[in-house]
């Protein structure tokens, strides 16, 4: 299990845990939770912020926040 700032791009991960109390409630709303697939699409100039998609969804995070998540690697 890894951090989410820690996914390389293009690997397909699935999100394990989440600090609730660390994250926005919007992420959540979302589809920001345990069990969704989630894959590093794109890195912004000095790794802040990350562009992701969850299932079908993008979303761009900042690395802070990415800190919070925890992601366990697909094969």
């Amino acid at each position: 299990m890894i951090r989410l700032d820690q996914l390389d791009f293009g690997v397909l991960a699935e999100i394990d845990h989440i600090d609730t109390d660390e994250l926005p409630l919007k992420l959540i709303e979302m589809g920001c939770l345990p069990g969704n697939d989630i894959r590093l699409i794109q890195k912004a100039p000095f790794d802040d912020p990350l562009y992701l998609q969850i299932d079908t969804s993008h979303l761009a995070i900042r690395k802070e926040t990415a800190q919070h998540i925890f992601v366990r690697l697909k094969s």
